[in-house]
């Protein structure tokens, strides 16, 4: 896999809703926020790792690279889910995220 898409991202969470649709939440637009609170909880956990063991070591030291990067695909995970509960396509996201880049270029 050379390249991982968020519409592959998307797929995968699908799959893993569907799978667990009698025990997790439905993912509606009522269910979105509680996906961003979820979300900031995993970021906190992104955040732990990097304070706790330091910048050099999450990056050189296997096991704790291994739980960043985990912990960074729980984060992209329930990004997913926001996506799904509120609809947003990869093209919509794609194109405001273009324009928003183009507003940063030009912005200083």
């Amino acid at each position: 896999m050379i390249d991982f898409s968020i519409n592959e991202m998307l797929i995968m969470q699908k799959e893993l809703q569907e799978k667990y649709r009698n025990k997790w939440e439905a993912i509606t637009p009522e269910a979105g926020k509680h996906k961003l609170l979820w979300m900031i909880g995993e970021i906190g956990e992104v955040i732990d790792i990097v304070k706790k063991n330091g910048d050099i070591k999450a990056i050189e030291d296997g096991n704790i690279r291994r739980n960043l990067v985990e912990e960074m695909a729980d984060v992209l995970m329930y990004y997913n889910d926001v996506m799904l509960c509120y609809g947003i396509t990869t093209e919509e996201l794609k194109s405001i995220y273009k324009e928003k880049h183009e507003k940063n270029m030009k912005r200083w």
